[in-house]
């Protein structure tokens, strides 16, 4: 217990240091490809976030979603490849082979949708390789481009609000 505190405040350290060197892109096309990252720590609506997404004209195809647990086990079989705090070393660098795959691929949109700040969690964030990123008001300003200030459970004004603002700014 007292190595995951150290190993997550070494994950956030190298964070910070590497915050500094965020890009950040402007948002100039349609959305046709959506990475969906979730915290299923405590909130397990996963596939109403899908459909909501799938309601703005979203394709399901293009929507790929990956799932952190603060509690993971390894034996227990979970419905979207799902990740834990023994995928990440304590240089912050990923070891699963599909949360690589995640973040190497290039997204027009990228939703964070975690509003507790865990170390691995922005740490993937901050990795991907995606065009424009949303999340959390409550998560560190400088990893996302835009937030949303709603609460987590309310999955649907968060989809309502975040494709409100998309449409705005076409």
């Amino acid at each position: 217990m007292f190595l995951n505190y150290i190993k997550e405040f070494f994950v956030k350290k190298s964070l910070k240091n590497d915050l500094s060197n965020v890009k950040k892109e402007v948002f100039t096309s349609n959305i046709q490809t959506i990475g969906l990252l979730i915290d299923e720590s405590d909130f397990r609506y996963s596939k109403e976030i899908v459909n909501e997404l799938v309601q703005q004209g979203i394709a399901p195809a293009n929507i790929k979603i990956v799932g952190y647990r603060s509690k993971f086990k390894e034996k227990e079989s979970y419905l979207i490849p799902t990740f834990g705090k023994k995928h990440i070393n304590w240089n912050g660098e990923i070891t699963a082979v599909f949360l690589n795959e995640f973040i190497a691929t290039e997204f027009d949109l990228l939703i964070s949708y975690y509003n507790i700040e865990t170390g691995i969690l922005m740490a993937v964030t901050n990795k991907s390789k995606a065009k424009f990123k949303v999340g959390f008001a409550a998560v560190d300003k400088d990893l996302n481009r835009w937030m949303i200030n709603t609460a987590i459970t309310n999955y649907k004004l968060f989809v309502t609000e975040l494709f409100k603002y998309l449409k705005s700014i076409k």
